[in-house]
């Protein structure tokens, strides 16, 4: 009788492993049935076939995308030049480029003589000192109370200011003075010079800055021009005074009548 081989000893036939024939492991025996061990098989195989076949379909479409895309890159580079997006601004604001400046006209007067000097324009004319107070240099206002009780005489007041640099003449006769009561609708209703017209020349000197106040008193009733209408009390309200000095006027000055 021979004896039993250790269970340790190690494969000497190449078609052995781990104590199986290659036979053996196509045809295995166990505890289940032989046709588990096949579809087992089969997809593991299916398995390692599907994973090799996706390796195999990247490889290949890079591989085809890069020479593609290259291709492509070389053929554009040399057939056409890059297009570049016009810029947002020009979409709006057209080019300097195409701005045209236009041309002054020639100009008609002639060109000075070689050895001339141009003239500056002159400057405005001053004033002379002692001349005639024009209306543009001079300030006229009413200087009035807010408030006066109807039917009393209240003083008014035309002030004469000298605006400009230099003294000028200016008469001041009283016939030229003159303030008016306007009532709410634009009416005339009292005129200073109505019924006590003034008289006799007062011609004045007026120093820069210097300031003349001319006092005229109303006797609280109203009249016209030739003094012959009746004359009676302007009724309480808002009323309006108004100046003038020969041809120079002054602005309103509202006055209450209480």
């Amino acid at each position: 009788m021979q004896s039993a081989v250790p269970s340790t000893r190690r494969a000497t036939n190449p078609g052995e492993f781990a104590g199986h024939t290659v036979p053996g492991v196509w045809h295995p025996v166990g505890e289940l049935p032989a046709a588990v061990y096949w579809r087992r098989r089969i997809v593991l195989l299916v398995v390692l076939l599907g994973v090799l076949a996706g390796v195999a379909w990247l490889v290949v479409a890079l591989v085809s995308g890069r020479i593609g895309g290259d291709s492509s890159e070389a053929s554009t580079r040399t057939t056409s030049a890059p297009v570049l997006p016009t810029p947002a601004l020009e979409r709006v604001v057209p080019s300097f480029t195409v701005l045209r400046t236009p041309t002054p006209p020639p100009s008609t007067s002639p060109p000075p003589a070689a050895g001339t000097r141009s003239t500056p324009p002159a400057a405005p004319a001053t004033p002379a000192a002692g001349s005639p107070c024009t209306d543009q240099m001079l300030g006229l206002t009413v200087r009035a109370p807010a408030a006066v009780a109807v039917g009393s005489k209240p003083t008014f007041e035309l002030v004469v200011q000298n605006t400009s640099r230099v003294p000028c003449v200016r008469s001041l006769d009283k016939a030229l003075q003159e303030i008016v009561l306007i009532d709410g609708h634009g009416r005339r209703l009292w005129g200073s010079n109505d019924c006590f017209p003034g008289a006799g020349p007062d011609t004045r000197t007026l120093g820069p800055g210097a300031t003349v106040s001319l006092p005229l008193v109303w006797g609280g009733l109203t009249s016209e021009p030739t003094c012959t209408a009746p004359r009676v009390a302007p009724a309480a309200g808002p009323y309006l005074l108004r100046g003038r000095l020969d041809t120079k006027t002054t602005p309103d000055t509202r006055i209450t009548l209480r």
